[in-house]
């Protein structure tokens, strides 16, 4: 799914370009995709659509459906549940602890990162799954993230050399 992901946010720069799921789905199938793997990902863009889609256009100009459900204080803790534990990781966990607090993910955009993050299946979420989503919520709420925050999110750690 992770790949239909990337292969969408690479050819389609804003989530409101990208085509119908009907006419997405004729042009994955004729790039190769599987077709079990173009389902899993246009029900997962469908559901990030929604979570990301306004509650009202006219009266939440670019608001989510997050932003008027919850309204985090700023003295407020993130308590992730033992299934999100287990689903996330520890490293996504400390990534996502880290994009959080440097201001990188707004608590209602954290929730949505978090929401589509355990609606992928599988075992636990790789680090670079995570970052994947963390661009196509960004990709689908309309914003386009700061230029250092897009390096990190694009960046290969595997490469890096420790000094």
């Amino acid at each position: 799914m992770f790949q239909v992901l990337v292969f969408v946010y690479e050819n389609y720069w804003r989530g409101d370009a990208c085509p119908e799921p009907e006419q997405l789905g004729r042009k994955l199938s004729a790039v190769g995709f599987e077709q079990e793997e173009i389902r899993e990902a246009l029900i997962w863009l469908d559901d990030l659509r929604r979570a990301t889609m306004p509650v009202n256009p006219a009266a939440a100009e670019g608001g989510t459906h997050y932003d008027t459900v919850i309204a985090a204080s700023p003295e407020s803790l993130r308590v992730y549940s033992v299934a999100e534990q287990d689903h996330l990781g520890a490293e996504c966990l400390g990534f996502l602890s880290f994009l959080s607090s440097a201001g990188i993910l707004s608590p209602q955009l954290l929730e949505i990162v978090i929401d589509r993050a355990m609606a992928a299946r599988g075992g636990p979420v790789a680090a670079d799954e995570l970052k994947i989503i963390v661009l196509m919520v960004y990709w689908s709420s309309g914003l386009e993230p700061d230029s250092l925050v897009l390096d990190e999110l694009c960046d290969d750690t595997h490469a890096r050399v420790a000094h």
